[in-house]
This record gives C-alpha cells, structure tokens and sequence, in this order.
C-alpha cells in the first residue's frame, strides 16, 4: 500500500512513510477489515478518493465494482437518478428502466465524493439505503434489496452543515461510524522527495525519459506549502517535465511560488520585503469566500464582484492544479 516501488496496476498506491501516513495505513487497515460506512475527511487534492480505493481493495469486496459519484457534480434530479435508477415512464424521455448506481455496485463499494453537497431529499433516500439496505427506483412502487458498502468524503465542516440544516444529523452520524482524517502535505513534507520520486517515475514510464530533481529544485518543493497538497505537487511536476529542455529539473522550471519558497518570496527585495503575486491573493480571495459561504457560487461571485463564469471558471482551473 505504500513505498516508492511501482505497485500492481490494480492496486492503489499511497506514497509515504512520515508517522502521519504511517498511522493513515493502519487505519486503512482496520476500516478494510469493517463493513461499515466510512466517512474520509481531508484537504482537496490529498487523495480521498485514492484512500476509499485503499480501503475497498484491502477488503473482502475487491472483486466487487468500485463506483465513484460526486456529489457536487450533477442536478439534484440527475444525481437521484444516478443514486437510486429509474424505472421506465418514470419521467419524459425515460423509455426504458436503468439501474442506479447503488444497483450496480451490487456486493461492492460506493464512493460519495462531496456528501455534503447531497440534496436533502435524496440524504433520506440514501440513509434508507444503508440502513434497510434497500432502496426504491425513481417511478417505481416496489423496493429493491441491495447489498453495497458507503464510503463517503467531504473537505468540508459537515457539522456546521449539520446545524445549518444542510445536512441531516442521522445520515451524518451513520457516515460517521469510522472516520479517516487524510493529513495535508505540509503536514508531512518529510514525504515529499518520495512522492516525488514516485511521480517521475511514473512520468518517465509514460513519457520514455526519467527528469531528476536537481538539489536547489528538491528544497524548494520541500520549503513550499502546497495549498493543492498531492494533485497541486503532480500538477507541477508535470509541467516541468513537460517544459524542461535539459536532463535536471532545475529550480527554474518550477512555478513561481514554489521557487518563491525557496527565495522566501523577496525576488533580492531590501528589508525582508516580501510582495505575493496577485494571482495567489486572488486564488485565496475566491477559495475563502467559497468556503465561507459554504459553497455558493453565485453570492461568492457577487461578493467578489465577478461574473460567474468567471468564478466557475477560476474554480475549474485550481482543481486541475
């Protein structure tokens, strides 16, 4: 489950040995032991849903299907015909039934990405679902048994949205029975070189050339805080690879902050003068208000006093990053 070694293409891989990761392994472990509901807390891009592939591997269902939904990603209406199937007739255009999701993965796993995001309505459908183990097609009368695991994650205060009511206080304590805290990078950089290492190796596998970190380049990524944590630190190292002209990466070929880091951001300023790009304090303006506000896009754009598309769009390009 972890190490710098290539592991089977089946497996899922968690890179680490820092007493962090180590204590994240362990309780792998025993949630892969469990079949019940596991809730995964952590930063975006530390890799939930990498560690609910852990889990579901490790345990007694890996030859079941692995399906992964996120919440935050389709209509409430698509995501229940998603969830739960439909039966034929059940609304214009459904001319022939399909099975939902929690169907399909008949004896396996079930990721929920973003719960939270999960509309009210369909938050009782789904704790019906794991506690009756059964659950009812949209346009259909009968009930249908099911036999599935939840797992579940969210990089939000799901008990702030307990008592703001965008969240109901049953489904959370039946998610809660096994909680996973996914610790962000900067929380162990002594991980960093490994995770690296593994990265370009796996880079050079797909690309046919190995880039080896040069010295300045390898304490500036460990300086760094990495806000985007794993998927922020694969983001930059792929583009340096792609960008690189020579065999090193060299501090160079780093994004500017992460060179900034090492610089302690002065760019030679006199005093310990020290100014952050515009773009760093625009990315933090945008997630802050996002977060503050719990996620709604439409006040945060107009707090921010932008479009948005434009926000939609911002938002968009931090996920990839």
């Amino acid at each position: 489950m972890h190490g710098s070694g290539v592991a089977p293409a089946a497996e899922p891989v968690i890179v680490g040995r820092s007493p962090a990761i180590e204590k994240l392994f362990r309780i792998i472990e025993k949630a892969a032991q469990s079949t019940h509901p596991v809730l995964i807390l952590g930063e975006s891009g530390t890799g939930k849903e990498l560690v609910a592939r852990c889990i579901h591997f490790f345990g007694a269902s890996r030859a079941k299907p692995f399906i992964v939904l996120d919440c935050g990603s389709l209509l409430p209406g698509a995501m229940e015909n998603e969830l739960f199937g439909y039966v034929k007739g059940a609304f214009p255009g459904a001319r022939r039934s399909q099975d939902g999701l929690l169907t399909m993965a008949e004896g396996g796993t079930v990721f929920l990405d973003e719960v939270g995001e999960l509309p009210i309505n369909l938050q009782a459908k789904l704790l019906r679902a794991i506690q009756e183990h059964e659950i009812q097609p949209v346009g259909s009368t009968k009930r249908i048994p099911t036999n599935v695991r939840i797992l579940a994650a969210t990089n939000r205060d799901l008990e702030q949205a307990v008592g703001e009511g965008r969240l109901r206080r049953d489904l959370y304590f039946r998610l809660n029975v096994l909680t996973l805290r996914i610790p962000p990078l900067r929380e162990r950089k002594q991980d960093i070189p490994l995770l690296a290492e593994y990265i370009l190796d796996r880079l050079a596998r797909a690309g046919g050339r190995l880039h080896p970190l040069s010295e300045e380049a390898s304490k500036a990524m460990l300086a760094y805080e990495w806000p985007g944590n794993v998927r922020e630190l694969e983001s930059c190292l792929e583009r340096a690879c792609a960008m690189t002209s020579g065999p090193v990466l060299q501090l160079a070929d780093l994004p500017t902050g992460v060179q900034d880091a090492l610089r302690g951001g002065s760019h030679g300023l006199p005093n310990g003068i020290r100014i952050e790009p515009l773009a760093n304090l625009e990315r933090k303006a945008i997630l802050s208000a996002i977060d503050q506000l719990n996620g709604d896009k439409l006040l945060a754009a107009r707090l921010l006093g932008i479009g948005k598309p434009t926000l939609s769009r911002k938002l968009k390009a931090y996920a990839r990053e």
